[in-house]
């Protein structure tokens, strides 16, 4: 069944689980149709992607018994993560019988490279699964230039796209310059353990504005880091958890309130929170890696306030005076690269690509947003 997702109208989101348009290649997300709690940049790639391709929604009977030209994988780790040992061993027959079909069929797999590896350890079986997924990967997507790919000569650039449109008039709010709380700083997303959370709320106690705060707003499944999140932050008033989803207008909410988000993931490569962020035109405090160095040149280095080393309080105090004369200066963040045509053309070319592969059709190079090699 197709749970609707509330999104604006300007985000087209494909909802056909059969039925096809002559010519054009049937693509199965291995998403499964969208939810309230789906990542925006899946259902806004698969929106407009429907100029290109036949967008399919992912189910195991679908991918085991259903037709289609192309898989394309997002987190494939996610399919084999689940409760109890009955549930993985089911999730790994069925991931095992999806490559089998995959290898008889010859279907060319398209796999997007979200992270370098799994941010958590997935045991030696699941990696043994992992690593057979990936030799079957014919075209690889890249989110950034600094991604090594496996197989770079067939490989396409394809950045994860802003959320204006998925905002819409908040969006709008926040290009009029709407007034956050002074002081407030926002930690949003899946809260998980590498993501630095911990450090974090530990890093804001030694904060000594009494008037800053700090909220962290996100789902939090591991009970061990709830639980930890919670003890370190009950000593501090400043502090306030949710951990939870929460719906767009709540979240949008809260980074209009927040004068920079913080995000001191300890191995940031890509984030979709910091694309939200920015959308909204709010500066964000990450940590100096290659590709956040890369992220500042491109939308305007007072937009992303990085550092070095651990976290600490400083940090965040002078992300509060950067990010407050920031958003007194009237700019905005300079997304234009990040606009969804060229993305979803990028992999419509590396769809195509891959169907060249397999044809016997293949000339080598990465490339770039728009562009396909064949």
């Amino acid at each position: 069944m197709h749970v609707p997702v509330p999104v604006p109208v300007s985000v087209p989101v494909p909802t056909r689980s059969g039925g096809v348009r002559p010519g054009r290649p049937r693509v199965l997300l291995s998403v499964r149709a969208p939810r309230p709690t789906t990542n925006p940049y899946v259902v806004q790639l698969a929106g407009a992607l429907d100029e290109h391709v036949d967008v399919l929604w992912f189910s195991w009977r679908a991918a085991l018994l259903g037709r289609y030209d192309v898989l394309h994988w997002h987190w494939p780790e996610v399919a084999l993560r689940r409760g109890g040992a009955p549930a993985r061993v089911a999730a790994r027959l069925r991931f095992a019988a999806l490559l089998a079909r995959v290898a008889l069929t010859s279907t060319p797999v398209v796999r997007t490279l979200h992270n370098r590896a799994p941010h958590e350890d997935v045991g030696a079986l699941d990696a043994l699964l992992l690593r057979a997924a990936a030799a079957q990967t014919t075209w690889w997507v890249v989110l950034n230039e600094d991604t090594p790919a496996p197989e770079p000569a067939r490989t396409t650039l394809a950045p994860i796209g802003h959320y204006r449109d998925w905002f819409g008039a908040r969006a709008d709010l926040a290009d009029a310059g709407a007034a956050p709380v002074p002081g407030r700083a926002l930690h949003l997303g899946l809260v998980r353990p590498y993501k630095g959370v911990e450090e974090l709320v530990g890093a804001f106690a030694g904060v000594e504005d009494p008037g800053a705060s700090l909220h962290v707003v996100g789902s939090c499944e591991d009970p061990g880091l709830r639980a930890a999140l919670e003890r370190a932050a009950a000593p501090d008033g400043r502090v306030a958890l949710t951990l939870r989803h929460v719906d767009d207008d709540a979240l949008a909410g809260e980074v209009a309130a927040a004068e920079v988000v913080a995000l001191p993931h300890r191995d940031l490569h890509n984030s979709s929170s910091a694309l939200l962020a920015l959308s909204l035109g709010r500066p964000v405090l990450v940590p100096s890696t290659p590709t956040t160095e890369a992220l500042a040149r491109e939308v305007g280095r007072e937009w992303v306030i990085r550092y070095d080393g651990d976290l600490r309080a400083e940090h965040l105090e002078r992300a509060a005076r950067e990010a407050g004369a920031v958003l007194a200066g009237g700019s905005a963040p300079n997304l234009s690269a990040r606009d969804w045509p060229p993305v979803a053309a990028a992999h419509a070319g590396a769809y195509a690509g891959a169907l060249a592969v397999r044809r016997g059709r293949v000339r080598p190079g990465r490339v770039r947003p728009g562009r396909a090699r064949r």
